[in-house]
């Protein structure tokens, strides 16, 4: 630091057989502000990584340089300086990183001289490593990292110290001193009666912690912006109920000097409702507030339908900008994905533009350098044949890269001219990295979800067999996350004129494997009752084609076999929940079957067959785990409990009677796993040998 003029520092440390970098050393910032790095992934998208991964210097020399290429420092860190990175390498092995930060008065460019100083110091600690590793004390980071104080003139002699407090004690004016960490180390008599406290409480305590009217974080962003620039900067807050306070901060190495004067009324910001000015706009922490928000509901979008609308309602009113457009690139060209505060006949003529097309929007995706214009004669200086159809004043497009490729752009536009500062251009492009990864994630599961539903569909069925004398209905609720997909069966077979069967199960997972493997045990057991098998003996035979298959996979399932004419039903359960049987009388109960093995466990199970009788007007319900299942709840209380439904239910349709089933399960959240719900009702109508098909 001291060779290259470097206001910052930090050395990470691999440690041996880890994959994660530790922060061991720091100067010149606060562990509080290097802790979002204190731990580093090797393969993070971060620069001390990136340069151990590719064992050279990276060298970042602007702040919007740092949010286009690495958005995760940018976000929590949008103030301007320039940084260089360094491995650490001994014996061709990576076992650690230097980061070195300077202010932006530094020349764009590393020099030869700096370079040079950077791999010296690489060498000499991988020297110092290699040594104390081959001594049997191996350095390693410690729990905290190690602050270093910089080399200061020394402690001040008594004499000195007294006239320093004098000379600021006779100071009119406020003034006190923060240290590294924020905390203060010292306030001068004016200063505490400016901010209305007694000294001796305030020294120790950050300012913004401890006067409650400097809570917001527009005011810790001041000293955070102040120590990591190393720029002085300045701020007016308001002390209660009326006095406005100047605040002007001048970092260095070891601290920040506050000098407090009352702020004059033209300084004081107005209050009132109105919207913010462009020079009140979300800044620094309080635009870092936004954007972690946004990212955290960024996280819990699913598909491209979420991203958009979750964009659409926190960036408009937490950013400012009047309009905005979401375009995603498909087949080469452009298509808008969502929009606000665009008129729909306008976007219209905008989707399906071609990416090779001489526009804003078109040659962001191709170039991935975002573009701002202030006004529109700035826009077709830039694109000539650029037509003002939108009317806005101002524009910014912003390409929509993830894991390197570019998959959209993002249009935010102003009704009023507006000049792009460089550290809202470092925002905005760090808030279009973040859109960018959530919108490629959405986009691949709304892929996988489309494969998934087409899957299931046709592994489903898509009408029931109509039986004589059966009344039938069934319901089918995917699970509210994941691929949409899941193992949950059902079927109703026509086995002869007086006779039918039904089947439900569920395989073990929610993955297109559980889903093809669903439709091979609804196939055998459709092929074995059709060829009047008994319950019992079709079970072990479709268990038996589990065990060939070797899935790894386990299926849950409970057959049953209606024979209308004796009006008789005859059961067989592998490891499936127990059916419902509600009698005319409403009388309900759960059968208690001998539940038997899962199918794809044992090749010799055996599955017994029970016989119930079966008056006209009961109710059998057959139903899967999801419909009783509940986190912390036993599952027998919940198959009690949906007996009692059943048997409380006055509903007179068989199919209001499934809506009545399923209510509980989905009416407060949505189900977290497959429900299937399949009612039989004997009717003791007549029985022919007409056959139809009713829809489910």
């Amino acid at each position: 630091m001291g060779s290259t003029g470097a206001s910052v520092g930090l050395m990470y440390l691999l440690p041996p057989g880890e994959r994660v970098l530790r922060l061991a050393v720091l100067s010149g910032v606060s562990r509080g502000i290097a802790a979002p790095w204190a731990r580093i992934p090797l393969d993070a998208p971060i620069p001390v990584a990136v340069a151990m991964r590719r064992q050279r210097i990276v060298w970042l020399a602007s702040q919007e340089e740092m949010a286009r290429r690495y958005p995760r420092i940018g976000l929590v860190l949008p103030y301007e300086f320039r940084l260089a990175a360094a491995p650490i390498v001994s014996g061709g092995v990576a076992r650690g990183g230097i980061v070195l930060l300077w202010p932006t008065e530094h020349p764009p460019r590393l020099s030869p001289r700096e370079r040079h100083v950077m791999g010296g110091s690489s060498r000499n600690a991988a020297r110092i490593l290699r040594q104390a590793a081959d001594s049997g004390r191996p350095l390693l980071p410690q729990d905290e990292p190690r602050l270093l104080h910089p080399r200061g003139s020394g402690e001040p002699d008594p004499a000195q110290a007294s006239a320093a407090f004098e000379f600021a004690e006779r100071f009119p004016e406020g003034c006190c001193s923060l240290n590294i960490e924020g905390r203060i180390a010292f306030l001068n008599s004016a200063a505490a009666d400016l901010v209305g406290a007694d000294a001796e409480t305030l020294l120790g305590t950050r300012p913004w912690e401890s006067l409650p009217w400097l809570h917001d974080p527009v005011f810790e962003d001041r000293y955070r912006a102040a120590m990591v620039a190393r720029q002085p900067t300045t701020f007016t807050a308001r002390r209660p109920p009326d006095t406005w306070l100047s605040f002007r901060l001048f970092p260095g190495e070891s601290g920040v000097s506050v000098h407090i004067t009352p702020a004059a009324v033209e300084q004081a910001p107005p209050s009132s409702d109105r919207r913010p000015s462009e020079a009140e706009r979300p800044r620094g922490a309080a635009a870092l507030y936004h954007l972690t928000h946004l990212a955290a509901v960024l996280t819990e979008a699913v598909g491209v339908t979420d991203v958009v609308e979750l964009v659409a309602d926190q960036l408009v009113p937490a950013f400012g900008p009047d309009a905005l457009a979401l375009m995603t690139v498909e087949d080469g060209r452009l298509r808008i994905a969502g929009h606000r505060g665009y008129r729909a006949e306008l976007m219209a003529c905008f989707d399906a533009e071609p990416i090779s097309a001489d526009s804003p929007a078109a040659r962001v995706v191709s170039t991935g350098v975002p573009a701002f214009f202030a006004n529109f004669e700035e826009l077709q200086r830039a694109h000539p044949p650029a037509v003002h159809q939108d009317q806005m004043g101002a524009w910014a497009f912003l390409p929509l890269t993830a894991s390197g490729h570019a998959i959209g752009t993002l249009v935010l536009a102003y009704e009023q001219p507006h000049a792009f500062m460089p550290p809202e251009r470092a925002l905005l492009t760090s808030l279009a990295g973040l859109i960018a990864q959530a919108l490629d994630r959405a986009r691949l599961y709304d892929t996988q979800r489309q494969l998934a539903h087409s899957l299931q569909t046709g592994l489903l069925p898509h009408t029931l067999a109509t039986v004589p004398a059966l009344e039938v209905a069934v319901r089918y609720l995917p699970a509210a996350r994941g691929l949409d997909i899941g193992g949950d069966f059902y079927d109703l077979i026509r086995c002869d004129r007086t006779d039918a069967a039904a089947a439900i199960g569920d395989v073990q997972g929610h993955s297109t494997t559980a889903a093809a493997l669903m439709g091979q045990v609804r196939t055998a057991v459709h092929t074995h009752a059709t060829a009047g098998a008994p319950p019992g003996e079709i079970l072990a035979r479709t268990n038996r084609l589990l065990i060939d298959l070797d899935t790894g996979l386990f299926t849950s399932c409970l057959y049953v076999h209606l024979d209308l004419s004796r009006q008789e039903v005859r059961l067989a359960s592998a490891g499936h929940p127990p059916p419902l049987l509600r009698h005319p009388d409403g009388r309900t109960e759960v059968l208690g079957l001998p539940p038997g093995l899962l199918l794809g466990i044992e090749a010799d199970a055996d599955y017994t067959t029970t016989d119930i009788p079966l008056e006209p007007g009961s109710v059998l319900a057959l139903y899967t785990d999801g419909l009783v299942e509940a986190p912390g709840v036993d599952i027998g209380v919940s198959t009690s409990a949906l007996a009692r439904q059943l048997a409380d239910a006055t509903d007179r349709s068989l199919e209001d009677l499934a809506d009545t089933l399923i209510a509980p399960t989905v009416q407060h959240t949505p189900p977290s796993d497959d429900i299937a719900l399949l009612l039989l009702r004997p009717t003791g109508g007549r029985l022919d040998r007409e056959q139809g098909t009713g829809p489910v």
